[in-house]
Formats: C-alpha cells, structure tokens, sequence
C-alpha cells in the first residue's frame, strides 16, 4: 500500500517513458491543457506516439523558463525566483503525471524499453536545474534576506523547502563534484528503472504452473476455473497457472491442501528474480546500493539512510533503528507462539512434518477456526466490491465529511475496467474527480496504491484529480467480485491517500496532497482503515451478494474477536522487510557486497537482528523489494511502522471523542488532511491530536507484549 510520487515541476522523476514514433504537435493532446473538467486527462485521444515530442517540448520550455528566471538582471525576490520556479515546468508536469501513471498501471513492452532510456535524461534534466550555480545564487540571496521578506507562513515554508531541496541535491558542491554527481544520478535512474521492470517481469515469468484440479485442492471452483482461464492464455490448455502477487506470501496459500503445491508456490515466490536469467536483480541491486553510497559519501553523509532520514520526521537512523528494535522481540516472540498453536494442530493431524512458511496461512486458518470458530473465508460473502466502495468506503466519508459522490460515464478511461466520480462538499460544490483502478492485470504494478493526474493548488486554480489501484483478481466471467477482508483494508486505506489528496487546500502545488515526508504520507490512509470495520460502517456494507442479508452479528463478533489473531507473523514479515531495507542502506561506501553475496548478505542481516525465523519470511525479499530498491521508499519502508504509531494514537483519539461523527472529521480534514505539506509534519499531528505520539496503543493493536520491547533510552 503506497502513494505514488509527485510529478510537478522540480519533482519530475526518473519513472517516466517516451515512445519512438513521432506525432505532429498540432495533433498532440499532451501539449494543450485538456478542456475536460477539471482538467482530466484526455485518455481517447492521447497515443503512445504522443509522449516523446511532448516530453523533448516539455523538458525544453521548462529549461527556457528556468534560464529565464536564473539569468535575470532584476534583483531576486521571493517572488521572480521562488514563485517563478514553481509556475515552470507546467508543461513537462503535465505529461509526467499522465504517463508516469499509466506506465504503472497500464505499461507494454514497448513503454518499458523507452521509460528506461529516457530515465537518465530525465534525472539529468533536474541535475541542470538543482545544479546551476546562477538560479541557486538567486535562491540563496533570497533565503539570506528572508527575515525581512514579510512572507506569510507558507510562503515561508516554500521557501525554506527549495532551498533545502536544492542544498540536498548537492548545489553546494563544488564544480568537479558536480559532474560526478550528474554521473551517479543517470546511472541511479537507469538502474532503478531496470528493477522495477525487472520485478514486474519476473512476476509473470514465475507463474506456477501445475497439471491437475487434484493439486488445486481446497481452492474454490471460482477460482480453479480462473487458474484453467490463466493457463490457457499462456497457451497451456488443460493446465492450471497460479499468479504470483508482488508480496512474499500469496493468496492460494491459505486455503491450498496440497502440500506439494504450497511449497511450489512458496518457493517460486521467495526465488523471485535471484535464480539467473533475464530478470535477476542481484547486480542490479547491488550497483545500485554501491552508487547511493557513493552519492550520499559525495554529499557528506555516512551511508544513504542517514541522508534519506535526515528529511523525515524520524530524523535519525538511530531513531528507526531503535523503533524496528522495539518491536522485533515482542513480534518474533509472539510468531513463536503461533507457530507453535499450528505445529499442534499438525501434529494433531499426524501431519509428520515441521511447519514451514508455505504452510502458515493454512495452518492459521484452522488455528483460527478452532479457537474462534471462525474462517475467514465466510466473509468474502458479504463483501462484494460495489457494495464495498459505494457503501462502505463512500458511505464513510460522506458520515465523516459530508462527501457525496456520482458515477459518470462522459469522460474517457484508459481500461475498461476503470471507474470514475464526481466529489462533492456537503453544500454541493464541487471538490474532486476521482478514479477507481481496482483489478489486477498483467501490465499492471503490484500492490495497491493512489496518485494524481491534476493536483490541487490554489497559485494555477487546480481542483485534484486523484486515482487509486488495487491489485483484486478478476472474477470468472458473471461472477461477482468478492473481496478478502485484507483488500477491503486495502480499499479503505488507499481511499485515505485520495482523501489527503482531494481534501488539499494550499496555494503552491509543492504542498499539495501527499506532498509530506515519506514516513508521514502513510499516517492518513492508515487511519482511515479503521472505518472498514466501524459498526454503523461495516452493517452499511456488509450484505451477502445474492441475498443481501446483513453480516450476522455472530460473525460481527468474530471479525472483532480476531483483530489481534496472527499479529506475530504479520509484525515479523514488516519487521524483516524494514531490517533488510535499512541494512542496505546504512552500509558505507565500499562495503556493499558483490551480486553473489546478495541473499547471503540478507540472510546475515536477519540473523544479526535476532529475526531469521524461517517459517515467517520477509514480506519483501531484497531481490524483488521494489519500495525499496526501485525508489519511493529506499530506506523509508519503515514509514509503514512510523506512520501506525501516528495513526494508533489517532484512532483513540476518535474513539475518546465520539468516533463516527462530522465534528470529528471536520477537525481531521481542517487540522490535518487539508494542509498538505504546507507546515512541519508533526506540528499538525499535534494540532489534530492535541499532543505527542505514542507507541504502546501500536503494542496494543498488535497484541504484542511491551514488555518484551527494549525501554527507550
């Protein structure tokens, strides 16, 4: 669950791509403002062939517009410097929003092979920008005389945030160092492209194939039939192919009777992109830990995570450290209970084998089921996705929020499968568009995630466009879409980053949204979770499909009861993946290992940290870790941990004031979700909350015994 990155301006990325035909620019739609409301983008008539003149265009005005503003005779001010770069790039942010995000959820060969050659001409298109000494001596001027410059609070605060973006880019450096500098970003967007696309590929390419209905026993007919369907699209009639999802642990595995065909899938999954051929990302993954090194040494920090941290409200990577060392022990401890519960029940069975990680979400299951009297699967039921996104996760936000939402069917989508509303304030103006992604395909990332094509900002007159991806298996043909309680989590969720996004009110478009720190963005959605299983919220929603009888309260209860079930696993897994992001990252330069000591430098850094227990693998392993090695959240994954302290606090809060009600969510969307990046982070969790974080409502959720995390110092 993730928030893609911000393409305005100086934030373009290196996740863009172009294609090769070239489109006369009288009938290129990238190079006019769409006339669609709110701007949206013109999906009927934007062509592969559209991207690359629109880019060379973009890259070029804003390069002319940057010149512009960095070789001007007239004093600088906040004003023609600061304000001027952020009216530049309109152009080049405008393509980069459409095609970064279709690149994600909609991409092709054809797209992959371009976005890789153009990431270095996009990262060398900002080191022009964040490295000429003309604009950063305007720049400085400016920042030198802010105390007399009467700005208002966030004008001030853009203006620190340019210079510190500009500072952390390396504008200081000197000439030599420069140049050096340009050559680890081209190479750093290059290989951070290639990871991602690695990964994607080697999804598809580690499909796990089997020859009998026999071997598929325990899953639903429903989705044997779409095994049958997948294999015969791979050409492979009479088969059955199990997709692999992005994460570690997959679906089938919970409900999977064949031993034989767990472990196969288990350990398809776990060799992802570490076994040889075109898609392995050990040398990828190496360089690139050596390059960020290299690049951060150059910019006086130890190790790449100290320089990742220094711009997050942890701050530290002692911070972090001491964090994933407070609930390391009290996880791992609790997994080992459960896995003992589990190894009861196998033993029960005269099952004669130890418990292993591909059997552990069967096995929790009956674990589960006993203690509970309770399977999981007697949800999917009620949770048919129309009723769960009209109402259950508009329902929500219209109890909290006043929202009102309308389906429209006018404007263009680039699948047919995408959705698309209007959002409105409770007085009926106007607020948002809003697009809904919600079904896994093959050319699509994995996970779940929101972005925006339009982002609020009240300097251009903008109102957002904002969309959100789920990865939700297609159902067989008529059949309708049931939901896993963990993807109506995930709705939910992702619907939180949307409404962080919608709710923006801010005049500079750098502020917009989810433009916070990393280990922030998360802190939103995730509180938003926690209407997904509100009383008057989940009645709302949870009907059964064909006869819409309500969730019966018996279940209701069980959904409650099991809150806690299995949260020493699912802490571990995030724990293991956060250990191994931050070893990567806190190695200095010099010290990163060759490619064919990747998995053994891993395996080593889970040991170390007191965390290897095999049967609870990494969510993530390095070699397919695309948050952290593709970008986004390099040596950030922790975010997800940092972000549930923040939102643990929060859901008392609501729950101490009244839980479901308008006053509660005006004072969310006003103190908080409105204000985007426009203050420090954490002043506006304690305008929301009224005081400092915590972290034992987090050891509380989780189940997870305090007293077996390491005291703060």
């Amino acid at each position: 669950m993730k928030f893609t990155l911000r393409t305005r301006g100086l934030a373009v990325l290196a996740v863009l791509a172009a294609v090769p035909a070239f489109a006369a620019e009288s009938e290129n739609p990238l190079l006019t403002e769409s006339t669609l409301p709110f701007h949206y983008p013109r999906f009927d008539l934007i062509k592969h062939e559209h991207f690359a003149p629109a880019f060379k265009q973009g890259m070029a005005e804003h390069l002319k517009e940057i010149d512009a503003i960095a070789n001007s005779p007239a004093k600088p001010t906040f004003e023609n410097t600061i304000v001027a770069m952020e009216r530049a790039g309109v152009l080049l942010g405008r393509v980069s929003a459409v095609f970064g995000n279709l690149t994600a959820c909609n991409t092709n060969p054809e797209l992959q092979k371009l976005q890789r050659s153009l990431a270095p001409q996009l990262a060398a298109h900002s080191d022009a920008i964040r490295l000429n000494p003309a604009l950063y001596a305007r720049l400085a001027a400016v920042y030198a005389a802010r105390a007399t410059l009467g700005l208002d609070a966030e004008s001030q605060r853009l203006l620190w945030r340019y210079h510190r973006d500009f500072v952390r880019a390396g504008a200081n450096l000197s000439a030599a160092d420069k140049e050096k500098l340009k050559g680890l970003n081209a190479e750093l967007a290059t290989l951070q492209t290639t990871f991602a696309q690695n990964t994607l590929k080697e999804v598809a390419a580690s499909t796990v194939l089997v020859g009998t209905r026999e071997e598929l026993a325990g899953l639903s007919d429903a989705e044997i039939a779409a095994a049958a369907s997948a294999a015969k699209a791979d050409g492979q009639e009479g088969k059955f192919a199990v997709r692999l999802q992005n994460t570690t642990g997959q679906p089938p595995l919970s409900s999977l009777t064949n031993r034989a065909t767990r472990q196969k899938i288990m350990e398809a999954s776990l060799a992802r992109s570490s076994h040889g051929g075109a898609y392995d990302n050990r040398a990828v993954l190496s360089r690139l830990a050596t390059l960020r090194a290299e690049r951060t040494a150059l910019l006086g920090f130890p190790n790449y995570a100290a320089y990742a941290l220094e711009d997050q409200t942890a701050g530290t990577v002692d911070v972090v450290n001491q964090l994933l060392a407070q609930l390391g022990p009290p996880a791992l401890a609790n997994a080992r209970r459960e896995a003992a519960a589990m190894q009861a029940i196998i033993d029960a069975e005269k099952g004669g084998f130890q418990l292993a990680a591909w059997d552990w979400q069967l096995y929790s299951e009956k674990v589960r089921l006993a203690r509970y009297d309770f399977d999981e699967s007697q949800l999917k039921p009620y949770y048919e996705l129309n009723h769960v996104l009209l109402d259950g996760v508009f329902f929500a936000a219209g109890k909290l929020y006043g929202l009102t939402f309308k389906e429209r069917h006018d404007l263009p989508v680039y699948e047919p499968t995408v959705r698309v509303f209007d959002v409105f304030n409770e007085d009926g103006s106007p607020l948002a568009l809003f697009l809904v992604d919600y079904y896994a395909r093959s050319n699509k990332n994995g996970g779940a995630w929101a972005n925006s094509y339009v982002q609020q900002s009240h300097l251009f007159g903008r109102k957002p466009v904002i969309a959100n991806h789920l990865n939700i298996p297609p159902p067989p043909a008529g059949e309708p879409t049931l939901l896993t309680h963990d993807e109506v989590k995930t709705a939910f969720h992702e619907f939180g980053h949307a409404l962080h996004g919608m709710f923006s009110n801010v005049k500079y478009p750098r502020f917009a949204g989810t433009a916070v720190p990393r280990d922030f963005v998360e802190y939103p959605s995730q509180v938003n979770e926690m209407w997904a299983t509100w009383p008057e919220i989940l009645k709302n929603y949870a009907k059964h499909y064909q006869t819409g009888a309500p969730l019966p309260q018996s279940l209701l209860d069980k959904v409650e009861a099991t809150k806690k079930f299995n949260q020493g696993f699912s802490t571990l897994e995030l724990v293991a993946a956060n250990l191994i992001d931050q070893a990567w990252h806190q190695l200095p330069a010099g010290a990163v290992p060759g490619p064919e000591g990747v998995l053994a430098f891993e395996a080593a850094a889970l040991k170390k940290a007191g965390v290897d227990f095999a049967p609870v693998p990494p969510r993530y392993r390095s070699t397919y870790f695309s948050h952290s090695f593709a970008g986004g959240y390099s040596a950030g994954y922790y975010s997800y941990f940092w972000s549930e302290v923040l939102d643990a606090d929060s859901v008392e809060w609501f729950n101490a004031h009244g839980g479901l009600t308008r006053a509660n969510g005006d004072r969310f969307r006003q103190t908080l979700l409105s204000r985007g990046g426009s203050d420090e982070a954490m002043t506006l969790f304690r305008n929301f909350t009224g005081g400092e974080p915590d972290l034992a409502p987090l050891l509380k959720r989780r189940g997870l015994d305090a007293s077996l995390a390491p005291t703060r110092n």
